[in-house]
């Protein structure tokens, strides 16, 4: 190819593009020799390819229809005497007892409090298992475990009875440990400038609300929290000798879990002034209005819980990947794809058996998973799901720069520009409407908390995605001038 040929399809913005993306992805997945002298990458491994280990726990709850003639509220406060623990109102006649109680038990306590229990599944109600979930990942993202991942597992009835946690680069006892350590909280208030003074820690308090808008369609967000009668008794007597109730400007409160200042805010003047008279066990820490605000009254509500989780987990089931173990099995995995790589290109050599097609075809094929492992970098782990759907894509895209190259030489010569790009646009067309289809049987997939079938999902699409806006495009224009000559 002469060289003002090879600078205008150099030029073309498709290929361009592909040039561009391929080099940012080199350096995204960062190929280096680390301090011990081994070969090593930015990429993201998961528990199959490194050591590690995971825990499946189970939620000890049930969601439970009822029925009943009395007032729910009042049903309801009943159950949470009796029952000893939180029951939550999901709707008109379901409610999420968060103790996991025998139905034949339940069914006692029901008809003592007035009621009738109707069903009764182990499991919370998916509010319950995201709240569980974001305490998890923030607990584990506070003690600096990388490569965590956190899943719901939730069924069609929108009840979820286990969630998983994969911790890559520990022990299965550092799992248990990280999974079950509860952070130290506090309240301070604030005697001077810079100066404050210990109210009570979180034992003391004995529940904590979900973020709700205080009045209900204010707008403002905030979360109520309940202290014991010693808790109550410590938080008004610090307030009063330290200033809080009469000046609340200059003597906020402070709440801080491990010595983190995570809340800050002085008394509100109905509190103030409530404290001056006895004490008082409801509270509620304002956060403001908007999206913000949410997040904020969020993190605070797994703050108040110094990590707890509203219901109890118990393990019903572990397992762990040793180091070599893990290393055995990335090599094993590497070792498939290139034999992959090897066949694909074996098979197209046969069909077509020209040098000047093939290569640009495999060269294009390797690029299209350069650039999928590029940006997969930031966004999945690979483990062996993510590996198996590398290959699916390797094989996909091939077949689709098979109907590309196919439409173009239909009558087995190079047709005129006009005819090339006539049955390029047919080729694409095709092959747009098979990515759709691939991306549309992916998505349940990917929108499920389904552990690793959701990495073969993600990296599917994402492959699918890329072969059509980047890779299928430029090899079009590739395969014209190659052809040409």
């Amino acid at each position: 190819m002469k060289r003002e040929d090879l600078i205008a399809l150099i030029s073309d913005y498709r290929v361009a593009l592909l040039i561009i993306l391929l080099v940012l992805s080199v350096i995204s997945i960062g190929p280096h020799i680390d301090q011990n002298g081994k070969f090593a990458t930015n990429l993201q491994f998961g528990l199959d390819l490194q050591k590690g280990a995971w825990l499946q726990l189970e939620f000890r709850a049930a969601v439970v229809g009822f029925e009943t003639n009395r007032p729910v509220d009042e049903f309801i406060n009943d159950l949470k005497k009796q029952l000893e623990t939180d029951v939550v109102l999901l709707g008109e006649d379901k409610i999420e007892v968060r103790k996991l109680v025998p139905r034949a038990e339940l069914e006692q306590v029901f008809q003592a409090a007035g009621g009738t229990l109707t069903t009764y599944e182990q499991g919370v109600s998916k509010e319950t298992a995201d709240d569980v979930k974001r305490i998890l990942e923030n607990k584990v993202n506070s003690l600096g475990t990388k490569d965590a991942r956190v899943n719901t597992l939730t069924g069609m009835n929108g009840i979820s009875r286990y969630i998983r946690v994969e911790l890559a680069g520990v022990s299965m006892s550092q799992a248990q440990s990280i999974v079950g350590t509860q952070g130290r909280f506090e309240i301070r208030v604030q005697t001077s400038e810079n100066e404050t003074a210990h109210v009570l820690y979180g034992d003391t308090i004995t529940s904590v609300g979900r973020p709700t808008q205080e009045p209900p369609g204010s707008g403002n967000w905030g979360v109520s929290f309940t202290l014991s009668p010693e808790g109550a008794d410590a938080f008004r007597n610090a307030a009063i000798q330290y200033g809080a109730t009469t000046d609340p400007a200059n003597h906020e409160l402070q709440m801080l879990l491990d010595t983190k200042l995570v809340y800050s805010a002085p008394l509100s003047d109905d509190l103030a002034g409530k404290l001056q008279i006895e004490p008082t066990r409801e509270l509620l820490a304002s956060t403001g209005s908007g999206a913000a605000a949410l997040t904020q009254a969020q993190n605070l509500e797994i703050h108040l819980r110094a990590g707890a989780l509203p219901v109890d987990v118990q393990v019903a089931g572990s397992g762990s990947v040793s180091a070599a173990l893990g290393e055995h099995y990335l090599m094993m995995s590497i070792i498939a794809f290139i034999f992959a790589v090897l066949a694909v290109g074996l098979v197209v050599w046969y069909r077509y058996r020209e040098p000047a097609i093939v290569l640009p075809m495999m060269g294009i094929n390797i690029s299209e998973i350069i650039i999928l492992l590029g940006v997969a970098r930031w966004i999945q782990q690979l483990d062996l799901a993510a590996i198996a759907a590398l290959i699916a894509v390797l094989g996909t895209g091939i077949d689709q720069l098979v109907i590309i190259t196919d439409e173009i030489l239909h009558e087995g010569r190079v047709p005129s520009q006009n005819l090339y790009l006539k049955r390029l646009t047919r080729a694409l067309g095709i092959i747009m409407v098979s990515a759709a289809a691939v991306i549309f049987a992916m998505l349940p997939l990917a929108l499920m908390d389904l552990s690793t079938l959701r990495g073969f999902a993600i990296i599917t699409i994402l492959g699918v995605l890329i072969g059509v806006i980047v890779t299928r495009p430029s090899y079009g224009r590739i395969i014209m001038a190659i052809l040409s000559k």
